[in-house]
């Protein structure tokens, strides 16, 4: 038996800067409900993919994308905190599920000011699924496309 021990590289999504999981102001996130992961306060408006995979489906509320690696390894992008709140007011995303998807991938792009004139923060979260740790390579600011670490 033939096992593929390739690793796949995980970007940054946005320019920002990059927080812990537990730091999230999120209890469903910071309590690694959702999985191991990291979040971005954004500086841009500009979501990208954090993986090169595939879509697998986007929230109708559009704040947040279901992607998965080429290995099969469930990648959530979520894009502000309460958001879902806003009906995708705010968010305008330009994939679609089943589409092919690389680091250089446009996923969405939020208007910042409106988030948070509606007292919603605007962290992007990046969660793994069935992952116990991510190990960062990059833990201070971080700019869109920066190689973070290796699932």
């Amino acid at each position: 038996m033939f096992f593929n021990r390739k690793k796949e590289v995980v970007f940054a999504a946005v320019s920002g800067e990059l927080i812990k999981i537990e730091d999230v102001n999120d209890p469903v996130f910071s309590s690694k409900a959702m999985g191991a992961g990291f979040g971005i306060e954004p500086e841009e408006a500009a979501v990208y993919s954090p993986i090169n995979g595939k879509v697998v489906s986007v929230f109708p509320t559009k704040h947040a994308i279901l992607l998965e690696t080429k290995k099969g390894q469930p990648v959530l992008v979520h894009i502000g905190i309460d958001t879902v709140e806003l009906n995708g007011q705010g968010i305008e995303v330009h994939v679609d599920s089943g589409q092919t998807i690389s680091e250089q991938t446009l996923l969405a792009t939020v208007d910042l000011p409106f988030i948070l004139e509606q007292g919603k923060q605007t962290t992007v979260i990046i969660a793994f699924e069935n992952r116990e740790a991510i190990e960062l390579t990059n833990a201070v600011g971080v700019n869109v496309h920066d190689n973070l670490g290796i699932l």
